[in-house]
């Protein structure tokens, strides 16, 4: 009876450890198939990234400080479109792609220096990113796109003259009239 007791306690250390030993092995499957999954959702984001994608940003980070009257954060992302453009490959770009940003670069960095040098003026930076908005808008509509953006109008902004703006939600935050006016206008176009 002791031999059978004995036995089975054997057994069930036995047992025990052995699946123990398939935890670990679970346990550490699933820690390289995590770390797998994450280098490939980074592989991925990087595929997603374009030559647009910084100056973008930059242009949003200018949008969305002039929507809250910030001139030194609309100054920053001023700074963060030229900086864009000077990391950006030329020779990377297709054709068309390249005909597009070389028709609107050189306006495009005197906008962006503009806004990013008058971060004490913010009717002068308004100036420059109703023009910054018409070259950005030209290299969107070329450029292979990450993201859905939506080009916004309001009819107020210059003088009544109107003017517009791209933007990556569909809610409008005016950038021309800031907080006297967050959300006149309207969206006009739907970029894919």
């Amino acid at each position: 009876m002791k031999k059978i007791i004995s036995a089975l306690a054997i057994a069930a250390v036995s047992f025990a450890s052995c699946n123990n030993a398939d935890n670990n092995n679970t346990e550490a499957d699933v820690k390289a198939d995590s770390s797998a999954t994450a280098m490939q959702s980074d592989n991925m984001e990087g595929q997603n990234e374009t030559p647009m994608n910084g100056i973008l940003t930059g242009y949003l980070q200018v949008k969305n400080a002039l929507a809250d009257d910030n001139a030194n954060d609309a100054a920053n992302g001023g700074k963060a479109i030229s900086e864009a453009m000077a990391k950006l490959d030329k020779s990377s770009l297709p054709e068309a792609q390249a005909k597009a940003y070389n028709a609107v670069a050189d306006d495009l960095k005197e906008h962006a220096q503009h806004i990013n040098e008058n971060s004490g003026k913010i009717d002068h930076q308004r100036e420059h990113f109703e023009m910054l908005s018409q070259d950005v808008y030209d290299l969107v509509k070329s450029f292979d796109k990450t993201q859905t953006l939506y080009k916004d109008f309001c009819p107020m902004a210059n003088n009544n003259k109107g003017a517009f703006w791209i933007s990556e939600t569909k809610e409008i935050k005016n950038p021309y009239l800031g907080q006297k006016m967050p959300t006149c206008g309207e969206v006009k176009e739907e970029i894919k």
